[in-house]
């Protein structure tokens, strides 16, 4: 008798379940990405979960695919509900066999692929309503051939680490990440007692936004009693282990099944085996101690990064072996950044040894210096830089000092000073300088640098007389330590004086800066770099002190020698094209300075780019020059765009940015509105005196500037009385014979007699 390969057991119930769907997971969080699922897994749909962003194992995928054909098996919206394991071909064929046993007539003995075959055929033919759920796909290979048909009444669900070409080819690709913050502080705070959940933003935090690893905190913490900052003081502690700080398999909740310490092992393990063979795993160590948020996949590249891996590794390995992660969704590599979540950078660090560690943080380290450009032109990416160098500074401080400190923390702090975040330059440098007398001492020429480079952005910051001080105590170090001719020596003299100058002596500036260009000159050479530096400084500063026709002259030689070092368009040669038109305006030349600086903008923009500080500064006195050569309206219109981008740049509390507000209220006050004028005056001494002190030799040239301007506007009696005031201050901070006491003094006498 003919068998009939598609009729069905006469025992089969309706609806039907072959296989077992997980548990729901204690304190289940619903998710905004479940309706995307309920969309994308409608019927006649095939629907891939994978991961984004995180790359990880742990995000939840198999909870939200239970949760998926558990609410479609309680609505009655299935005839047949099959769930898989597919972590292998073996076990995808062996699934499909049991539903074959279960739903059709055939021979016992039926070889399992055959039944499989059965089985698919059935669901090509059948009118029963279907859902098939392949559960952690492991190897896009393992289904070839094995996947369900398209079916209007069928529906299939993959859930999988991988992001491979031909497993997504043709399907629907919901990318599954990690918790929104809600959800993660929801999450926590339903599952831990309310004695505990003291700060479950924080732990979600720390955590990532992992879901896994948020249920296992909220074991060991309900096991520990454990309260959330307690929890958090723990995992920052660096010598704790994963292992540690999760409960093992008897103590997880249910619906999990497997510790964060061990989730990503296996993936990383067949990575590595994957071509190209071995990749995986270095570079992974690699990526563990940067920035989990973006990597520039440039450090890979570099002929540091390649340092972890042999040598004849090419640059389009290195890019094969990140695909490869990216795949096994490790990492997440796309627009030539890499990006990892920290827990697995943790988990990588923690199986590295002590020597590997340092090996691998001191080659991030070098690839880092190694991409690091000249002039930090791209805000972006020098931001990206920073976070990457500070990340490796605070996974492995001891690979960064030896018998010196690497170069990528002073390039750090200087660029976070070059793009005027003082706060966070001032913050940098103070650690380096700690963490310099702790690893090389008080006296070692690079303790001394960094000392240096933290009085300059205290300077730069307004915290004149705490940087004065404390150069004052640098220079008797470093003469003591190194000897007077010594470059540290000279170049805490030249600090020394520049931030006196700062401070509200120009004269003392000029004579300290005269004396270290003497002896940079006699001890280095005229042309020698830190030299011609000097000079630019020095110049400057003759013009603040009262002789700008001479700091004309002075800057005019040396931009000969500039010209001649650096060529015309070097940073260093623009610097002091920038400033000897400067003085030249205040030589009597404002319309030729106008021109000079216009030249000197166009030139800085195609070097350094259009929000390079250095700009900035151009561009403002091209404004101020602008005035004074007669045209307001246009100065004061560019004098806006100045301000607005300062305000993007700097932020409102910027010493550059209160500046061009004060120099913008006072065009507006010359185009006819001083009483506008006078109210954003106001304003400005308001938050200098707040930033930068009432004795900050800025502040006093605006209460100078608003006095001044009282009496414009009909008032000579408060305008006396602001500069009897300011006059007392100046006299007891600055001096009388300071240009702008004599200044002040000479203004009162006016408003006296008016």
């Amino acid at each position: 008798m003919q068998h009939n390969y598609f009729a069905e057991r006469r025992a089969v119930s309706w609806p039907h379940l072959v296989g077992v769907i997980p548990p729901r997971a204690d304190s289940f969080q619903d998710r905004t990405v479940a309706d995307v699922l309920d969309y994308q897994a409608g019927v006649g749909r095939t629907a891939v979960l994978a991961q984004v962003v995180s790359g990880l194992g742990g995000v939840g995928k198999t909870q939200l695919a239970a949760a998926f054909a558990r609410r479609l098996w309680a609505a009655g919206e299935l005839d047949l509900l099959v769930w898989v394991s597919a972590a292998s071909r073996e076990a995808v064929v062996t699934g499909y066999a049991q539903a074959c046993a279960n739903l059709l007539l055939g021979p016992d003995s039926e070889e399992p692929d055959s039944a499989a075959t059965r089985f698919l055929a059935w669901l090509e033919s059948t009118d029963k309503r279907w859902l098939v759920v392949l559960d952690d796909l492991s190897i896009a290979a393992g289904v070839r051939g094995l996947w369900p048909p398209d079916r209007q009444v069928g529906r299939t669900v993959v859930t999988t680490r991988r992001r491979d070409a031909t497993l997504l080819a043709g399907r629907h690709l919901i990318e599954v990440g990690v918790f929104t913050e809600r959800e993660a502080i929801d999450y926590l705070t339903g599952r831990l007692p309310a004695g505990l959940a003291d700060d479950p933003g924080g732990v979600a935090a720390d955590l990532g936004l992992l879901p896994l690893a948020l249920g296992h905190a909220a074991a060991y913490m309900i096991d520990q009693d454990l309260a959330c900052t307690d929890y958090r003081r723990r995992f920052a502690e660096r010598h704790r282990r994963l292992a540690a700080l999760f409960p093992n398999e008897n103590g997880l909740f249910e619906g999990t099944t497997a510790t964060v310490a061990t989730t990503w092992g296996l993936s990383i393990e067949v990575a590595n085996r994957s071509t190209p063979l071995g990749l995986a795993r270095p570079l992974l160590a690699l990526a563990s101690v940067l920035d989990p948020n973006g990597i520039p996949e440039a450090v890979f590249t570099t002929d540091a990064g390649r340092g972890c891996l042999t040598a004849e590794t090419s640059t389009t390995d290195v890019r094969d072996g990140l695909r490869c992660l990216h795949r096994f969704n490790l990492v997440t590599h796309d627009a030539a950044r890499v990006r990892v979540h920290a827990l697995v950078q943790r988990a990588v660090r923690e199986d590295l040894s002590q020597p590997e560690a340092i090996a691998v943080a001191r080659i991030a380290a070098n690839a880092l210096v190694e991409i690091w450009p000249d002039v930090d032109r791209d805000a972006e990416y020098v931001q990206l830089l920073r976070t990457n160098a500070t990340a490796v500074h605070h996974n492995q401080p001891d690979a960064l000092w030896s018998t010196s400190v690497h170069p990528v923390l002073l390039r750090t702090a200087t660029s976070l000073g070059d793009a005027a975040l003082l706060a966070d330059a001032i913050h940098f440098t103070s650690e380096l300088s700690h963490e310099a007398v702790e690893y090389l001492g008080s006296d070692h020429p690079d303790t001394l640098t960094i000392r240096n480079d933290l009085a300059q952005w205290l300077g730069d910051a307004g915290r004149l007389a705490e940087a004065v001080t404390s150069l004052e105590l640098l220079v008797a170090d470093t003469a003591r330590v190194l000897g007077p001719d010594h470059p540290c020596t000279l170049d805490a003299r030249e600090s020394l004086a520049y931030q006196r100058g700062q401070a509200g002596d120009p004269p003392r500036a000029v004579a300290g800066l005269r004396s270290v260009f003497a002896d940079r000159s006699h001890v280095l050479g005229l042309d020698d770099s830190t030299t011609l530096v000097t000079g630019d400084r020095l110049g400057y500063w003759m013009g603040k002190a009262g002789d700008a026709a001479g700091a004309v002259a002075f800057l005019e030689e040396l931009l000969v020698r500039v010209d001649r070092v650096f060529g015309p368009y070097r940073r260093e040669a623009l610097a002091v094209r920038g400033n000897l038109a400067f003085w030249r305006g205040e030589a009597g030349d404002p319309a030729g300075a106008a021109a000079a600086l216009q030249d000197v903008l166009a030139d800085e923009v195609r070097v350094l780019g259009p929000d390079h500080r250095d700009v900035s500064i151009t561009r403002f006195n091209l404004a101020v020059w602008r005035a004074n050569a007669g045209d307001l309206a246009g100065a004061a219109e560019a004098m806006q765009e100045v301000l607005e981008d300062r305000l993007r740049m700097f932020g409102p509390d910027h010493r550059d940015t209160m500046a061009t507000r004060q120099n913008l209220a006072s065009l507006r006050a010359k185009l006819g509105n001083p009483a506008a004028a006078a109210a954003e005056l106001e304003g400005v001494l308001a938050d200098r005196r707040r930033v930068l002190g009432l004795d900050h030799p800025e502040t006093m040239n605006t209460r100078y500037s608003i006095a001044c301007l009282r009496g414009q506007l009909g008032d000579p009696t408060t305008a006396a009385a602001g500069l009897s005031d300011l006059l007392a201050d100046q006299l007891r901070v600055l001096g009388p014979d300071h240009p702008d006491t004599v200044r002040t003094r000479t203004q009162l006498t006016h408003w006296q007699a008016s």
